[in-house]
């Protein structure tokens, strides 16, 4: 019954019920031993009847079946013995040459997951370090198509749909499983060395870990495809709990051994901005003693990034003086001296240095940015382009010189930001981060910039049922021709979308280009040289360094810090001094207080408290917040050191003259008035 095309669970059946009535197994035990015995026959096992080139062709049930036919309903030597035997196969397998392994081959591997024992991290007998071994060891593409084949659902006959909202539920759900196989499989090698002395808890050193790794990037990039589980599913706690920064990162930088960050789907918003952090220290040191070592050969050389600014003249000084900087000099550390002041910055002035720089850019009276009212987003003026050339092109002319080098100034500051780690309030989609990591913009991202516009798009592609009759029909109800209309300066333009736009008009068999030209034009094309300023002066400061690790929704994260405010997990994080703690009368006056504040009210005790109204990346917990005595009962008001996040309270003899005092403060701290 058994030959080289492979073994179906009836085969198995009957050759139970024989070797059964004879009490001698020895017949299926030799059936099965080949079957698990050799590659090439196991892959032709458990097919589906009728298969095609896109969906798998193991008939998973069909081999789930079979093994809980071997697991319990025969002597248990003999799910012992097959055992072997697959493990034998698997670890002869991942010493094949790439070259010698084709899709048929994962066939097996389809196969032996359907087995829950084998993949099973509690059962003593599993089989994942050899599974993913062989997983970690084949290329890219046999490991895409093996993932296809694991989540598809087993009722389909096609692969897995390109969107969650299209796959099924038992799409999802299978992914899920194997997602948390693989993440169990690295927390629990790396707790299990973090708590044997007898092994260096390195996580860097241990093969297993950097293969379920790989496997958990299989996973990663079929999830970027089809969008099956929020991205955030991905980061490891144990992973995120046990990283060794100092190690990890140089493997990454020195491309030696294996590391982390080359899977940063793992790593969560926390620790990679610990690690940028590390890296831009790190950086400001380095620059710091070159500047003392060339000041022993070449005079005198400033080891601080220094620029003496004029309130009134905040721009135009900061273009000038950053122009005048090297590259070398962007990477040291950031000292701002506003002129005819006498405050030393310790950090506190550069966060307010960087507010009025950000407010004064985006002043709607310099046109650089539009504001959508609806979304409450800014996104780049596309003023600069001009009239349409007489060929019908996207339009071209002389840029404005000033304003082009105005965007990269701001790029320059977002990364200057990102580098002394100041959290910034800016109002930018989604978009601009994603066209920042160059990675595309789509339908969605318009959405979020303009609802209005992107939800009429949408209605464009999704109108289905006036369309039916002809598939030529032209959508008389939008009256859309292959063009776009962009307000410049209280004038409207017209651009062509393709060559001879004007007289195209969009019909149900082109709707989908439409779309896509529109939404290309007005987040990619009609911003172009904008955009490409911007991100000219952002990559100055952060084109090499560890930035590329995030993903855009984390970069967002990392430069805006989060709006979700939580005093609650802030007060359990603040450290007390001059004699202060936790049960003192004045700090619980303080939080009851704070935690009757509205939220415009904590916005602005954070601002004057830190000199930023946003928690950093991780929450208020993350803050390193102190409350310090400042004295007896006075009238004095409550003051900040913004440059070290500390507060600094009188011991106030009533909750209501701390309240006072304390909104008095908070209400009246615009400008550098704190210490």
């Amino acid at each position: 019954m058994v030959d080289s095309d492979g073994i179906e669970l009836k085969d198995i059946q009957t050759l139970r019920q024989e070797c059964e009535t004879t009490n001698n197994w020895s017949q299926l035990t030799n059936a099965l031993l080949a079957i698990f015995g050799d590659m090439n026959t196991l892959s032709s096992s458990f097919l589906k009847e009728s298969s095609c080139d896109i969906s798998c062709p193991v008939d998973k049930e069909q081999a789930q079946m079979a093994f809980r036919m071997i697991k319990l309903e025969c002597p248990p030597f003999l799910f012992k013995r097959v055992t072997d035997r697959v493990r034998k196969l698997v670890r002869q397998n991942v010493m094949t040459k790439k070259d010698q392994l084709d899709a048929l081959h994962l066939n097996a591997i389809v196969i032996l997951f359907q087995c829950p024992v084998y993949i099973d991290i509690l059962y003593p007998n599993n089989l994942l370090n050899e599974l993913c071994e062989f997983i970690a060891n084949i290329d890219t593409q046999l490991q895409d198509k093996l993932c296809e084949y694991l989540v598809e659902d087993q009722q389909s006959t096609m692969a897995p749909s390109m969107s969650s909202s299209s796959s099924s539920s038992q799409t999802i759900s299978t992914f899920r499983q194997l997602l948390a196989i693989f993440h169990h499989m690295v927390q629990v090698r790396l707790l299990s060395r973090s708590t044997s002395s007898s092994v260096s808890s390195t996580s860097n050193a241990d093969p297993m870990v950097a293969e379920a790794t790989k496997c958990l990037a299989m996973l990663y990039r079929k999830n970027e495809q089809l969008h099956l589980v929020p991205y955030t599913e991905f980061y490891n706690e144990a992973v995120n709990e046990h990283l060794e920064i100092k190690e990890d990162f140089p493997n990454f930088k020195d491309h030696k051994g294996f590391s982390f960050c080359d899977y940063p789907f793992i790593l969560n918003p926390v620790v990679k901005a610990d690690i940028l952090k590390i890296e831009s220290v790190y950086q400001m040191r380095h620059e710091l003693q070159d500047a003392f070592f060339r000041a022993l050969f070449q005079g005198v050389n400033s080891p601080y990034l220094v620029l003496e600014i004029r309130r009134d003249h905040i721009i135009e000084d900061t273009l000038q003086q950053l122009e005048e900087k090297s590259i070398q000099d962007l990477k040291k550390q950031l000292r701002i001296q506003f002129v005819g002041e006498e405050g030393v910055d310790e950090g506190g002035v550069q966060k307010e240095f960087f507010q009025l720089m950000v407010r004064e850019l985006f002043d709607l009276k310099y046109g650089m940015f539009t504001f959508n009212d609806e979304s409450r987003l800014c996104w780049f003026n596309a003023h600069l382009i001009l009239e349409n050339d007489a060929d019908g092109g996207t339009g071209s002319g002389k840029e404005d010189v000033t304003t082009i080098r105005e965007y990269k100034l701001l790029g320059l500051l977002i990364g200057l930001a990102v580098y002394n780690s100041v959290i910034l309030d800016l109002h930018f989609p989604l978009a601009l981060y994603k066209k920042l990591m160059n990675v595309p913009v789509d339908i969605s991202d318009l959405k979020q910039l303009d609802p209005s516009l992107g939800h009429g798009l949408d209605q464009l592609l999704h109108m289905n049922q006036h369309l039916q009759e002809s598939p030529s029909a032209s959508i008389d109800e939008f009256d859309h021709y292959f063009q776009v209309d962009i307000e410049s300066f209280g004038q409207l333009k017209t651009f062509d979308l393709k060559p001879d736009g004007g007289s195209i008009m969009v019909t149900k068999d082109d709707r989908e280009e439409f779309v896509n030209l529109y939404v290309d034009f007005l987040l990619n094309k009609s911003i172009k040289n904008q955009f490409a300023a911007f991100q000219l002066g952002f990559n100055l400061i952060c084109q090499d360094c560890a930035i590329k690790i995030f993903r855009p929704e984390e970069i967002e994260q990392l430069v805006c810090g989060s709006s979700d405010l939580d005093f609650y997990a802030l007060e359990k994080s603040t450290v007390y001094d001059g004699g202060w703690n936790e049960n003192s009368t004045v700090i619980r006056y303080f939080w009851e207080i704070v935690h009757d504040f509205t939220f415009e009210e904590k916005k602005k005790l954070l601002f004057f408290a830190t000199g930023s109204d946003r928690a950093p990346i991780g929450g208020l917990s993350k803050l390193q917040f102190v409350i310090a005595k400042n004295g007896g009962d006075s009238d004095r008001l409550p003051t900040s050191h913004t440059c070290y996040n500390v507060l600094l309270l009188c011991e106030y003899g009533s909750k209501e003259k701390l309240r006072e005092r304390l909104l008095t403060s908070i209400s009246n701290s615009e400008g550098f008035g704190m210490i």
